[in-house]
């Protein structure tokens, strides 16, 4: 089987889980959140080669942060922190008593696993209780970004002289005209996801566009940013792919390091809009 079927096939495969999650359930995206935090925090730890214990520290961890933003009430999250937060501790003693070589960069390893991966995934429920079409609407808007961004920096690149690279020392493909496209893309298909009222969690006035047009270019700029965070990480560990979750397309973080920077960042943005539009 080819490289582009394999990556066809486990595409639309993936593509089609996540769509069938947001809209089935609360639970399914309840589900859906939890696996792919554990996958991303463990493979992150693989990779860095932290040690069993470490890896089971950020799995409880990833875990209850994961509770904290299920159960969104003030006594459920103080309760859950007061357990989350020894976990942490637990990873600081464990490096104290292994006295391993260089124990700062260990226990910096599983803050960024928390801070870095499991947070900005688990961001993603208060994005779905705001409104499903929310959550939907930004797993669209990266895909649509990704793909606009590859077909112009493609384009570019064949013409004489080549395209601008926007970060040759990260990621040599990825170009200015490949930025450029991709917002034009995602701004493009959020007016369109508008239009079928993917944005009418924040009041349907004519404020509504623009959360659109500002949802989708935030989902742009920092779905990039968050892919050449991803690329930095893999470069300094002198790697192609996180893993091999999917045939084709790497590991878990592979597929969601447009996620890990756009999705509190857009949970945000538009959890301020919600509050702030119906005052003006």
């Amino acid at each position: 089987m080819s490289e582009f079927v394999k990556r066809t096939i486990s595409g639309t495969i993936f593509v089609a889980c996540i769509v069938t999650c947001i809209l089935w359930s609360q639970w399914t995206v309840n589900g859906l959140v939890l696996l792919f935090s554990l996958l991303a925090v463990d493979e992150f730890h693989r990779l860095v080669k932290s040690h069993i214990l470490q890896r089971i520290c950020a799995a409880l961890a990833t875990v209850v942060l994961w509770l904290m933003c299920v159960f969104q009430s003030l006594p459920m999250v103080l309760a859950f922190a007061a357990v989350y937060l020894p976990i942490i501790v637990m990873s600081l003693l464990d490096e104290i008593w292994n006295h391993t070589e260089d124990p700062l960069r260990v226990w910096g390893n599983m803050l960024i696993s928390q801070a870095m991966i499991a947070f900005p995934l688990c961001t993603m429920l208060f994005l779905y209780d705001l409104d499903k079409w929310l959550l939907l609407a930004l797993f669209v808007l990266i895909w649509v970004n990704d793909t606009g961004a590859y077909c112009v920096g493609s384009l570019t690149a064949k013409r004489a002289g080549g395209n601008h690279k926007m970060t040759p020392h990260i990621s040599p493909k990825k170009s200015w005209e490949g930025l450029c496209g991709g917002i034009v893309f995602t701004l493009i298909a959020g007016i369109i996801l508008f239009q079928f009222g993917w944005f009418d969690a924040v009041d349907a006035n004519e404020y509504s566009i623009i959360f659109a047009i500002l949802f989708a270019i935030t989902a742009s700029l920092f779905g990039t940013m968050g892919d050449l965070m991803e690329s930095l990480f893999k470069r300094s560990l002198g790697i192609k792919d996180s893993g091999h979750f999917m045939p084709g397309h790497g590991g878990v973080l592979d597929r969601f390091d447009s996620i890990l920077l756009a999705a509190p960042i857009l949970t945000s943005l538009s959890w301020l809009c919600y509050y702030l539009v119906p005052l003006l």
